[in-house]
């Protein structure tokens, strides 16, 4: 799958936007979490913009995911306010839990975890 410059260029307008939105929402509020976006595609036809999200702690991510969803017609809202001049239709949002993380973690903790490297 080749994507376009267009897709790619929308992808990451819509990554920096989203980034940008989530980092406004969690200095607002007082929680005891972390959301980034990992990456974000689009297909070709720019109707769907695919954005992974990693979620930490673990055991968040559930509620999170959840509440991102919840408020997914506001999302859209705000990357096209930003966008609605570059392109006719704002993409339709899905996010999707982004876990690459959870294997590096998993076998950062099976060769000895952090902090018992002797190297260090």
């Amino acid at each position: 799958m080749n994507e376009t410059n267009r897709q790619r260029k929308l992808a990451q307008i819509i990554q920096e936007d989203f980034a940008e939105l989530l980092r406004r929402q969690a200095s607002e509020s007082k929680q005891r979490f972390l959301v980034t976006v990992s990456g974000v595609y689009v297909t070709a036809d720019l109707s769907i913009a695919r954005i992974y999200l990693s979620i930490f702690p673990t055991e968040y991510r559930t509620t999170v995911l959840g509440e991102i969803e919840t408020n997914k017609s506001y999302y859209r809202y705000f990357i096209g306010k930003n966008i609605g001049k570059q392109i006719r239709r704002v993409p339709d949002l899905k996010f999707y839990l982004d876990t690459s993380l959870d294997a590096v973690e998993r076998l950062e903790k099976e060769l000895g975890g952090k902090g018992d490297n002797p190297i260090r």
